[in-house]
């Protein structure tokens, strides 16, 4: 088989993606049986399939998806096929058509264009604990079986769609991360509520998914394309990405006995040029669109100009990035508001807090973790580091605890790397991490466990030679986080420095020296910052008065959340 001169994502820019449409109500229309297994027509039917796959290139697709949307050993279990067997079957199938379609192309005496093949992984069929029993891990190596298996078939990128858990999106987009260098697609569904089946909104999706090192995102299945251009619409607002939008044709009825969708082609193709003028990059359809659907739409976008093509794209997905952590459910954008950080759920000086950790009372966690967001908390700081204990289990189970008692979004809080790293990785969401400084030791322990799990990141203003004397000192390490991020590929949006603060009792300007590094670090970098406010008073009396006043002068100076105690009125109220 002949190497593909070039990759699907460099036509980024350059033109509309286009899609393929359904692939199941295609079958249905040759014979496929309710019941039936649809991979089994791989081998059972395979000039169906390799005819439904030429028709939409001949249609215009740029790609096609396999016929794998089932095909992961839990569905297939029973049914004599093994993953490896399904898989290379349908990409031979996809591939073949390409190959003839370009050959009529050739004689006609036109330049055949590329035709890519993408590897089509949709949900496994299990819930994802803890709603169901599909543990994380499981999840993750069904999907590594299958992406290895359409890597060895020659699959040209990984497309995941119609998922409706963000937490099993993320066990797929690990797997194919770690076990695969080609392009990876994600494609969710909504309902009409707004939500996926498991809870995420759009800006939810998109802030989990977009820094996970994919390619592309988008909405599929769902709805018909007019219901679904509001939703596109909010996934663009917030995307650095290209965006993929595959409506179907609207709602299915049954009539005469036969299932007939209710959008015609000239409505879907209005809808779709809505769509396309608004940004999206990748066009194509889901349910009840057939190849005529996506001829009218190529027809459609020929010798026209979209937002997806212009020259300024880059800068104005740049425009858009935004500072946000996420739970699977609720987004925490550090904007103009202040964001308070509770503080609580850390044993250092917490007597009671650490008696419950060793005895593994976890509802004490989740109790102060109610208690804190009730009191205005919108990210919530999880430190369980006690030398006595094992932190490793216990920050994996505090964290699944927690995530079920609120719905806001956690920091993750350790100074051990892989406790770290576990955390992030089976986090449902997009965390904080807490935290990397200038050491070079720490960046390049961190920044790995940041860029990998798309996480953001608090940079403490400390190196090699210790805390910071002076303002001076702290902005030049936060350059230097800032550039050694940078060559990481994590950009500042997703960096929150945190100027750190010494007692006044110690070091006399102390407090000054850190308002004024708020200010210039906020001028020079346009970065988010925190702060834990109530080291200023150590060792000093009338401590809450002390710290008030200080996180006053720091929120006046630029602190955008500040780490504290949001049980404490005075710190809330000032």
């Amino acid at each position: 088989m002949k190497e593909k001169t070039m990759k699907i994502t460099d036509l980024f820019g350059k033109k509309i993606i286009i899609c393929d449409g359904a692939m199941g109500t295609m079958m249905q229309k040759y014979g496929l049986g309710a019941g039936e297994l649809p991979e089994a027509f791989n081998f059972t039917n395979p000039d169906v399939i390799t005819k439904i796959h030429e028709a939409y290139y001949r249609a215009g697709s740029d790609f096609v998806s396999t016929n794998t949307f089932g095909c992961n050993r839990y569905k297939l279990a029973g049914s004599g096929y093994t993953v490896q067997e399904v898989v290379t079957q349908a990409v031979h199938l996809a591939r073949e058509a390409a190959k003839r379609v370009s050959e009529e192309e050739r004689a006609r005496g036109k330049k055949p264009g590329e035709k890519f093949v993408g590897m089509d992984v949709a949900p496994i069929g299990r819930l994802m604990e803890p709603v169901g029993d599909l543990p994380f891990d499981e999840a993750y190596d069904m999907f590594k079986e299958q992406i290895l298996a359409g890597v060895d078939a020659g699959a040209d990128f990984i497309f995941f769609e119609t998922f409706t858990d963000i937490y099993e999106l993320k066990a797929g987009v690990l797997a194919a991360k770690e076990n695969c260098d080609l392009p990876v697609f994600c494609s969710v569904t909504f309902q009409e509520d707004g939500r996926m089946l498991m809870g995420s909104d759009p800006l939810t999706a998109v802030n989990i998914l977009q820094d996970l090192g994919i390619d592309a995102l988008g909405i599929n299945c769902s709805l018909g394309p007019k219901q679904i251009i509001g939703i596109a619409k909010q996934i663009l607002a917030y995307s650095k990405l290209p965006v993929l939008v595959q409506p179907n044709a609207g709602l299915p009825r049954v009539v005469d006995g036969e299932t007939v969708y209710d959008v015609d082609i000239d409505a879907y193709v209005e809808a779709m040029q809505e769509l396309l003028n608004a940004g999206i990059a990748i066009a194509g359809g889901c349910c009840g669109t057939n190849p005529e659907y996506i001829a009218a739409l190529v027809k459609s976008v020929e010798n026209k100009d979209y937002p997806a093509l212009s020259a300024d794209v880059e800068k104005i997905r740049i425009e858009k990035a935004v500072t946000a952590v996420s739970s699977s459910t609720e987004t925490v954008i550090l904007d103009d508001r202040i964001r308070i950080i509770g503080e609580r759920i850390n044993p250092t000086g917490k007597k009671l807090l650490k008696e419950a950790l060793k005895a593994k009372d976890l509802s004490y966690i989740e109790n102060e973790a109610i208690s804190q967001v009730k009191a205005g908390a919108e990210i919530l700081d999880i430190n369980v580091g006690l030398p006595e204990i094992d932190e490793y289990e216990m920050m994996l189970e505090a964290i699944r605890k927690v995530s079920s008692v609120v719905s806001v979004p956690l920091q993750i809080d350790s100074a051990d790397h892989r406790v770290i790293e576990a955390a992030a990785r089976y986090y449902n969401g997009k965390p904080m991490i807490n935290s990397v400084n200038g050491k070079k030791e720490s960046m390049e322990t961190i920044f790995p466990i940041v860029k990998k799990y798309g996480a953001c990141v608090i940079a403490l203003t400390l190196d090699e030679k210790g805390l910071p004397k002076n303002a001076d000192e702290r902005i030049s390490i936060v350059e230097k986080i800032i550039n050694t991020a940078a060559a990481y590929g994590i950009g500042r949006e997703r960096i929150v420095v945190d100027c750190l603060t010494l007692t006044v009792s110690a070091q006399q300007n102390a407090g000054r020296d850190t308002l004024e590094a708020i200010r210039r670090v906020k001028k020079q970098y346009g970065v988010k910052t925190t702060l834990g406010a109530s080291n200023i008073s150590f060792g000093l009396p009338e401590r809450k008065l002390l710290n008030r006043t200080f996180l006053a002068m720091a929120l006046e100076a630029g602190l955008d959340a500040p780490i504290t105690d949001p049980l404490v009125p005075e710190y809330v109220d000032t």
